[in-house]
């Protein structure tokens, strides 16, 4: 008898060369034992241990890519457990999306065909139809591709690769003018498959246009917690470009922006890859020379990782010592997984963690077992203490919990 998938055992395996040129890698970062983050478990679930692989980062320093030492079967990475994030989450995530948006559509006009790459539920991708432009969802997530389609959005349910690629311009019988791929590149365990499948789809003119967190961003700020099992890639430009290359795809523009702590918004075409445009050299040198692809700044990296935690954890204990208080997580979300198990807090330290979406409230955060509930908890107590998670949206989640219980105390990571 077939097993289910809750059923069946998961596993990992060894990366041991570069993604993208194929050479061997060079370990940099250590984070310990770790389950999967985006995932968040139901009350049925809690008898279940949910997979947990080591947590490790290599680096190929001639291609620029950084990658995660130990791949897991990224069917299981989004379906194992009901997938909980949701493009729409929060104000902050709405208004970045808007202004994604605006900014495409009025750079890159669609005449026929708009794609979007882990559509999720369907939030950007909706503000791009009409006026006879065809749009199509791919999501890995069948419980998002049922909201999207719930929503009146055609959602293909596949982790999408090369193969995914080829079937849909068969499918369709032409190329799309523009397609779009957010936070997802990074999660494909063959990312330059995944950039063949976006090349088959695109038409001759065509953009594809991707974001997704900027690895500068993350050794320059010593916030490590975006990286997770489901991150099988940290982009920075000098990978971005030689990936994209494998594809036969050219870097055209390449936008910092402030999402996600800092992030990068790459837009690439078919062409010619034999010499890299100015500005795109530009910014490769400055990764060289801020030390990206030196193995030595991973060493200091790693150090100062280990000393903040031990003395964030030093004052954490020292509080709870003399302190009844509630300690309350804020922010559910996958950073917050990356951060709660590297500190090795669970539901015996931390009462509760709050959230938002209704996808995420009544489950439980993997490995650490902290119920979700909704923000109107901190209502129940006096003088909480407030830890908050999604750092990148802190100030707003300050404004809504002093609201709720002026008496709130915060806690800083």
């Amino acid at each position: 008898m077939a097993l289910t998938l809750e059923q069946r055992m998961t596993h990992s395996q060894l990366l041991e060369h570069d993604l993208i040129s194929g050479e061997s890698v060079t370990k940099i970062l250590d984070l310990g034992q770790h389950a999967y983050a985006d995932t968040f478990v139901k009350p049925t679930q809690l008898h279940m241990s949910e997979p947990v692989f080591p947590l490790e980062v290599y680096l190929n320093s001639n291609s620029g890519q950084v990658q995660v030492g130990y791949v897991s079967n990224a069917e299981d990475r989004y379906n194992l457990y009901g997938y909980s994030y949701t493009s729409s989450n929060s104000e902050f995530a709405r208004t970045h999306w808007d202004e994604y948006a605006a900014q495409l559509r009025e750079k890159y006009p669609a005449h026929n065909l708009v794609i979007e790459i882990g559509s999720n539920d369907g939030y950007l991708l909706n503000q791009f139809g009409g006026a006879g432009v065809q749009t199509l969802g791919i999501d890995s997530s069948k419980y998002m591709c049922d909201i999207a389609t719930a929503q009146g959005m055609r959602c293909i349910n596949a982790v999408f690769t090369g193969e995914v690629g080829t079937q849909v311009r068969k499918d369709i019988g032409h190329g799309a003018d523009l397609i779009i791929a957010n936070n997802v590149f990074n999660h494909a365990n063959d990312p330059v498959d995944f950039a063949c499948g976006v090349k088959e789809m695109l038409s001759e003119s065509g953009v594809f246009v991707f974001e997704l967190p900027y690895w500068a961003d993350t050794v320059d700020s010593g916030r490590f917690d975006q990286i997770y099992h489901e991150h099988i890639s940290y982009f920075t430009v000098k990978s971005a470009w030689n990936l994209l290359a494998q594809a036969g795809l050219r870097i055209i523009d390449v936008d910092h922006v402030d999402y996600h702590g800092g992030s990068i918004r790459v837009t690439a075409q078919k062409g010619p890859t034999d010499s890299i445009p100015d500005h795109v050299q530009q910014l490769i040198t400055k990764e060289t020379q801020n030390g990206l692809f030196d193995p030595n700044t991973y060493v200091i990296m790693q150090h100062g990782m280990q000393a903040r935690r031990d003395r964030w954890l030093q004052d954490f204990y020292k509080m709870r010592r003399f302190e009844s208080s509630s300690i309350i997580g804020v922010g559910a979300a996958a950073k917050a997984n990356t951060w709660l198990n590297w500190h090795r807090l669970d539901h015996t330290l931390i009462h509760c963690i709050t959230d938002s979406s209704p996808h995420k409230q009544g489950k439980f955060t993997p490995l650490s077992r902290i119920p979700i509930l909704g923000d109107e908890e901190f209502a129940k107590y006096e003088n909480p203490y407030a830890l908050i998670l999604s750092w990148n949206i802190g100030a707003s989640l300050k404004k809504a919990l002093l609201s709720i219980n002026p008496t709130t105390r915060f806690i800083s990571q």
